[in-house]
């Protein structure tokens, strides 16, 4: 597996855990990494996706919610709203990674975590917000 599709797995539990556990941001991270040993480029990249998202899910979550017609985000799968959100996050603040990338990469991950479903719903939101809102230059 590559280094950057594993920091986007361990990513993904992360944000995962952050949204089902009533425990601290912090306390969530610190237990993740306890039990893994890992490259630390992996981590760090890893960390980049769930910092990155946590400090901009108000704007990812109305970015996700203007997209997802007829679907609420608190009613959508746990897995492939935190999917949509890393992705959305890399789409609209990571200038190094090629959309494509973004898009393919949580397509998979729905794939793979989420129900036979989830790779054609993620792949339809994040398309429609990388034409409408990445396409007009990354934000910060």
């Amino acid at each position: 597996m590559r280094k950057r599709t594993q920091a986007r797995e361990y990513a993904l539990q992360i944000l995962y855990q952050i949204d089902v556990r009533n425990d601290p941001e912090d306390k969530i991270l610190v237990d993740f990494w306890k039990n893994i040993e890992t490259e630390p480029e992996i981590s760090d990249f890893a960390a980049k996706l769930v910092i990155g998202t946590i400090r901009n899910k108000k704007k990812i979550d109305e970015m996700i919610s203007k997209y997802a017609s007829n679907w609420k985000l608190s009613r959508m799968a746990v897995i492939d709203r935190n999917v949509l959100r890393m992705a959305a996050y890399e789409l609209l603040f990571c200038e190094d990674i090629p959309p494509k990338v973004s898009i393919n990469e949580a397509v998979d991950l729905a794939k793979k975590f989420g129900d036979t479903e989830s790779g054609k719903f993620v792949n339809g939101i994040l398309d429609k917000i990388n034409k409408e809102e990445a396409a007009g230059g990354k934000n910060g």
